[in-house]
């Protein structure tokens, strides 16, 4: 569909080898040889066969190193420049013409299906821009869905569990109070990878309820700052209270309230979700935070 086995590629005369070198000597004035095999992670004889070529082409220029004279810096020439600018806009221009086709929603999935597939891939940055919002339409399907899948993968629950996040989701959008709950949804690079709900339980006590980390995403903190945003949301909106209820096998759960100052007040067995567990009620005394 791009062309990458085509003779050349996006219709100009270089291969695809040689396009991915002129794009990487187009991001520095200068760059080392060494640093240059590192980069592209190729074989040292077929990148001095690529240079050759482009250097016969007065695309790249190359010269002793200012810090190692054994070592060799490349540049592109003016030509090389120009080069990188018409494959650089070929390429925006093919984009273009394939996402064009798409809505709104179908665009918003291809992004966030490829910020997901970039954190997954091994050797991929973990770092990601991270963005917590409000809620959005879709949101509360993926909060049901993945809920549903993650627990069942990961702890085994079967369909009860989805079931009571369904009712859960469902009541909080019937008996939605604009002024005293709210969702958070977290995202990484425009994919959804977390939520948090808070909820009134009374008129003192909010409830802390769905906090979700998607696999991929964890190790970063978001946990941590989703329940935050909870705390600070319901301490502003003056409940005394902040609770949950979690059962004992999601440690990593509980280490985040137990960091956020909630304190274990009551435990009991229960037979749910296919499993034998022991459900907890943790609590956050806000007036005492204040």
């Amino acid at each position: 569909m791009l062309g990458l086995l085509d003779q050349g590629l996006l219709e100009t005369p270089h291969t695809l080898a040689e396009a991915r070198v002129i794009f990487e000597l187009a991001q520095r004035p200068s760059v080392p040889r060494s640093e240059l095999q590192r980069r592209l992670a190729i074989d040292a004889s077929f990148l001095t066969r690529v240079l050759t070529r482009l250097e016969r082409k007065g695309l790249v220029a190359s010269s002793p190193s200012p810090f190692d004279g054994r070592a060799r810096d490349l540049t592109l020439t003016a030509t090389g420049r120009e080069a990188f600018e018409q494959l650089d806009q070929r390429s925006a221009r093919q984009i273009a013409e394939l996402v064009t086709p798409l809505t709104v929603e179908q665009r918003a999935s291809l992004v966030e299906s490829m910020a997901v597939v970039a954190q997954l891939l091994p050797g991929s940055p973990a770092a990601g821009d991270v963005a917590i919002r409000g809620l959005a339409a879709g949101d509360l399907g993926w909060v049901i869905q993945r809920n549903g899948a993650i627990y069942a993968d990961e702890f085994g629950w079967d369909r009860e569990y989805e079931a009571l996040v369904a009712r859960i989701v469902a009541d909080f959008q019937t008996e939605y109070r604009p002024d005293r709950e709210r969702v958070w949804i977290a995202e990484i690079d425009g994919a959804r990878a977390g939520c948090v709900f808070c909820r009134q339980k009374d008129e003192r006590t909010a409830q802390l309820r769905l906090l979700l980390v998607e696999p991929w995403a964890r190790g970063r903190g978001l946990g941590a700052r989703l329940v935050d945003e909870c705390v600070g949301f319901a301490a502003a909106q003056a409940y005394s209270k902040l609770m949950l209820w979690t059962n004992d096998v999601l440690a990593a759960a509980r280490r985040i309230y137990e960091a956020a100052g909630f304190v274990l007040v009551a435990e009991e067995p229960h037979h749910s979700f296919g499993k034998d567990l022991v459900g907890q009620i943790w609590e956050l005394d806000l007036d005492r935070a204040r």
